[in-house]
């Protein structure tokens, strides 16, 4: 596996260069947030509430069987249902520098992967196969299951995982022992 660390080091500076352009640039999620009508009343109310760093659905409940009460099942069925995130502000070089440590994170495990998977002599195609699946299944895996539960757009998490995989795999591949 040591003999991975450069394709490990490019994919993760890769992968990282391109969520920014995904973001900045080319805007993929662009249209994930949208503004809510009367948003400065919604923010005094939020504020007025006082209600700490955390996430919180509406209704809520705190246990299964308050969820079977029909004074919850009344509250969800009349709406609104929804989630709210109160975050603090935001650290861009924390956040930053632990995007980097995911993206080195998983291209370590994709090296620890293909180094069992794979001998040294393997072809280009066979290791891009084998990295950009493994690296799809992970980039793409959670996103999708958070989407169906909690209704968030995943379209362009859906493409970001693609290009990841397609980064990943073309790199090792390129730089596999054998290449």
């Amino acid at each position: 596996m040591l003999t991975l660390w450069l394709p490990v080091v490019l994919s993760t500076i890769a992968c990282f260069f391109f969520s920014f352009l995904s973001w900045m640039v080319l805007q993929l999620h662009a249209k994930d947030w949208v503004r809510i009508d009367g948003e400065d009343e919604f923010i005094d109310q939020v504020r007025a509430l006082k209600i700490p760093e955390g996430n919180y659905m509406f209704p809520g409940c705190a246990n299964n069987k308050e969820m079977q009460e029909e004074a919850y099942q009344a509250k969800y069925k009349s709406g609104p249902r929804g989630i709210l995130s109160v975050l603090p502000a935001a650290n861009m070089g924390k956040n930053l520098g632990l995007t980097v440590l995911y993206f080195f994170a998983c291209n370590c495990t994709f090296a620890y992967l293909a180094s069992f998977a794979l001998e040294s002599t393997t072809d280009f195609v066979t290791v891009f196969r084998f990295v950009a699946t493994v690296a799809l299944f992970t980039f793409c895996a959670a996103i999708i299951q958070h989407a169906i539960w909690f209704r968030m757009r995943v379209v362009g998490h859906v493409i970001e995982s693609i290009a990841y995989c397609l980064i990943a795999g073309g790199i090792f591949a390129a730089l596999w022992p054998a290449a």
